[in-house]
């Protein structure tokens, strides 16, 4: 069984998560959690590598990302606060903006800011989280979340894990910048991922985590941490129970696989329903080598281009649409509206006319 973490490294919910989600591994009865389980499907998602290991006793939790039972726990990026600064500026001038106030207050409705800063450190406690507890810096985590992936490539989910313990740590224990190179390849080094400094340093694994965090809004998650299970998620740092329940019945779920294609295309059409065109190309670009002659691309594509006001790009698109199916009626209201935002009235008036002429519910 595959467990997806998808959490942003700067929320404390998410180391809160990580350790209940420990727990919950540590519960499970035996082979009966997983039998009958199937691997989720993972299109669009980079393959886990081998990991070794050595053997655990009944109801342990294998370091880093390994229960004794065949279960894998792999890190997925999840956005927050995507427009945190770099480098990092120091938390407490957050909580003085009036805009984040507000959001804070929303996110825990009767508690002030700092009161539920307070509430987190002591359910951290709890935990085992500490003794410290608190982050300083508001931290741009896109270059951690680089971190996480290239330690899965290059290391398997044993290692992955290993260092979202050590970023999660350094940022709420140890109060520091997860922002910064040093400070990620010092606790890469320490998790045993000593090439990570020269990577990140390279820019690795930068495309692929934007694209990933795409993924997820595609996949409609909205909540970090959110646990994901054979196309089933759990929202929430839930308490163990939950979330041993959570698994158990995801477990003996078969997920129905669908080709890597299908699944991207199905991923950008829910960016575009989310009215995230740019988003939408981002995933479809991939499909453009063997697929760019395929409608359905295309016209994805066209929509995006219209959604995004890179009108030249949908007219050629549009153009070519109904070049090859003068029928379509769609594809040449589509046009007419490009030709129109173009500033030719007369070229997308025959457009539009045509087309509410074979599809009167255009007019």
């Amino acid at each position: 069984m595959r467990i997806e973490i998808w959490a942003d490294l700067v929320c404390a919910w998410a180391y809160i998560g990580k350790r209940r989600l420990e727990k919950a591994l540590a519960s499970l009865d035996g082979p009966s959690a997983t039998e009958g389980g199937r691997r989720a499907a993972g299109a669009g998602y980079p393959a886990s590598m081998p990991e070794g290991g050595q053997p655990q006793e009944a109801g342990q939790t294998a370091p880093g990302g390994r229960h004794p039972w065949g279960v894998e726990v792999v890190w997925r990026p999840f956005r927050m606060d995507p427009s945190a600064p770099v480098p990092a500026t120091p938390r407490e001038e957050l909580l003085r903006d009036p805009v984040a106030d507000a959001a804070l207050r929303a996110c825990a409705p009767g508690l002030t800011p700092s009161e539920n800063l307070v509430r987190i450190s002591e359910i951290a406690a709890a935990e085992g989280l500490g003794p410290r507890w608190g982050a300083v810096w508001r931290s741009n985590s896109h270059d951690a979340h680089r971190l996480l992936y290239l330690a899965e490539r290059h290391g398997g989910a044993v290692t992955q894990d290993a260092v979202a313990e050590g970023i999660l740590r350094a940022y709420f224990v140890e109060g520091l910048d997860i922002g910064r190179l040093d400070v990620l390849a010092q606790v890469a080094s320490e998790a045993g991922f000593e090439r990570a400094g020269a990577l990140l340093a390279a820019g690795a694994a930068d495309r692929e985590v934007k694209e990933l965090v795409l993924v997820g809004k595609a996949r409609g998650i909205g909540t970090s941490p959110t646990i994901v299970v054979n196309g089933q998620a759990l929202a929430g740092a839930q308490d163990p129970e939950t979330i041993a329940a959570f698994l158990r019945d995801a477990a003996g779920l078969t997920v129905r696989e669908v080709p890597a294609e299908i699944e991207r295309f199905r991923q950008s059409e829910s960016l575009m329903e989310q009215r995230d065109p740019l988003g939408a190309l981002t995933l479809l670009e991939p499909l453009w080598g063997e697929h760019g002659d395929d409608r359905n691309v295309v016209m994805l594509a066209a929509r995006a281009y219209f959604a995004s006001a890179q009108l030249g790009k949908a007219r050629a698109a549009l153009e070519g649409l109904v070049e090859s199916d003068p029928s379509d009626s769609y594809a040449r209201l589509l046009l007419g509206r490009t030709l129109h935002r173009q500033g030719l009235a007369d070229e997308a008036a025959a457009h539009l006319r045509l087309a509410e002429t074979m599809s009167p519910e255009y007019a």
